[in-house]
């Protein structure tokens, strides 16, 4: 098997397209657009934006034939490095039939975003050997406040070369701050939990865990033998997030080459998810396909903020030998 293609990095005076492969620039106020282009600007990146990122149905969607042509663009035009989306939502696997897989492995370029876009993301691992990044959005960018972390990190992973160590935050936030930009608050990090001792070195796959799963039992799922998985799950089931995550995880550790899985690491959970330590490492207790995995909790990924960006396809180090989870980028 051929190692994944790692894109170019990104470089100051490299322009980023912004594309809508789930849901609609539309929804964006006009002012977190415009926030979120000076932070662009501020890192050194150019913006463009795909013809029909602002076109709008009754799902705050696009056509399919709107959304792969965009997408179709971006990784054709010579002029553009990188690619941002919008945001998340609920529908980019519609695309996966539709896309050239071809074209994209001809234009190995930074592809990021997180949520929803992890079925793109792992079907460009799939399909197209390209490593992209589980990371901000575009419109993630319009935040106002504690943006410093995610910035930091997006900026290591994409735009600079080595290996490195995932710190934690300092603070994370669970609240809705694109309808509050002021009254924000910050929950000390207490930072990541070791659940499951061990180490190993391995290939990133993963990000949302319930979208992940949209592609179990099709091409577009890349292999687990030799994977270190990244998980999340956002708070959409409320109450009963923890038996949604318990048994989407569950479906991961069923699948045919699961048996490969070298170790686990899990994002934050956000608090209307209910989900506890006490119970996590219950959900875990009852997996022997773990048994002898190392598996590690807590870091700054998922639907709270900050964000750390990692890469899908790149390769990670997990070492819970210690006290603390040490998980380090290798290459990316």
């Amino acid at each position: 098997m051929l190692a994944p293609v790692i894109p170019p990095k990104l470089r100051r005076g490299d322009e980023i397209r912004v594309i809508a492969p789930s849901r609609s620039l539309a929804i964006i106020p006009e002012e977190q657009h415009a926030t979120a282009t000076e932070r662009m600007a501020e890192l050194g990146l150019r913006v463009s934006f795909g013809k029909r990122v602002r076109e709008c149905d009754e799902f705050n969607s696009s056509s399919v034939a709107s959304r792969v042509a965009d997408l179709h663009e971006a990784f054709e035009d010579p002029s553009v490095r990188g690619i941002l989306t919008i945001i998340g939502g609920f529908n980019s696997n519609q695309l996966l039939r539709h896309i050239d897989w071809r074209l994209v492995a001809r234009h190995p370029k930074v592809f990021c975003g997180y949520s929803d876009i992890t079925a793109l993301a792992n079907a460009m691992l799939a399909k197209a050997n390209l490593v992209t990044y589980s990371g901000p959005h575009f419109a993630t960018f319009a935040m106002k406040k504690g943006l410093d972390f995610t910035t930091r990190n997006f900026r290591r992973c994409v735009m600079e070369d080595g290996p490195f160590e995932i710190e934690p935050s300092p603070t994370w936030s669970d609240d809705a701050w694109f309808m509050d930009q002021e009254n924000r608050t910050f929950v000390p990090n207490a930072g990541p939990v070791v659940l499951r001792p061990g180490a190993a070195e391995g290939t990133i796959v993963g990000g949302n865990l319930c979208t992940l799963n949209l592609l179990h039992g099709t091409e577009w799922m890349p292999s687990l033998d030799g994977a270190i998985l990244f998980v999340e799950e956002d708070a959409q089931a409320g109450g009963l997030a923890p038996v949604e995550f318990d048994r989407n995880f569950q479906s991961v550790l069923h699948q045919r080459d699961a048996a490969g899985i070298r170790g686990v690491v899990i994002g934050r959970f956000q608090s209307g998810s209910k989900m506890t330590l006490d119970l996590l490492r219950r959900i875990v207790e009852t997996k022997p396909e773990l048994d002898s995995v190392p598996v590690a909790c807590g870091f700054d990924f998922g639907h709270t903020t900050p964000h750390m960006t990692f890469p899908v396809g790149g390769r990670a180090r997990l070492d819970c030998a210690g006290a603390k989870p040490r998980l380090t980028i290798v290459t990316h």
